[in-house]
């Protein structure tokens, strides 16, 4: 599935009705990389590169992260895709955006969703 532009989210995101509230947008964009999870999260050494990744995910738990993360301090903008099937290393899995009135809250917010759909809104696993 191809991603949208995140050129044109961004047009979109500021031309919102609450984007006069937003000092700040912060793009997520993840990608399926060569590289395996027990590499780079747990140091494993000897781990196979990755070719590619199956990936699916709840449209309902994604739903309700969202609606989560747009009640978060200073948070006024959130929008979220995501991929789905069998993905190739470069393709992208997802991208989120968040918009909101300062730094912190922004930051926090992204991190905030993006560990809320990693760890409980998606199924990944990884082809070597």
């Amino acid at each position: 599935m191809k991603a949208p532009s995140l050129d044109q989210w961004l047009k979109e995101a500021k031309q919102d009705e609450r984007a006069e509230k937003c000092g700040m947008y912060l793009f997520h964009n993840g990608v399926v990389r060569s590289t395996a999870k027990a590499e780079v999260r747990m140091g494993a050494e000897n781990a196979a590169p990755v070719t590619g990744m199956e990936f699916h995910y709840n449209a309902d738990k994604v739903a309700e992260a969202e609606k989560e993360a747009r009640c978060m301090p200073g948070i006024h903008y959130v929008r979220v895709w995501l991929n789905e099937g069998m993905l190739e290393v470069g393709d992208d899995i997802m991208l989120v955006l968040i918009g909101g009135d300062i730094r912190p809250h922004v930051i926090d917010a992204l991190q905030t969703l993006v560990g809320r759909i990693k760890n409980t809104c998606v199924e990944e696993k990884e082809l070597h």
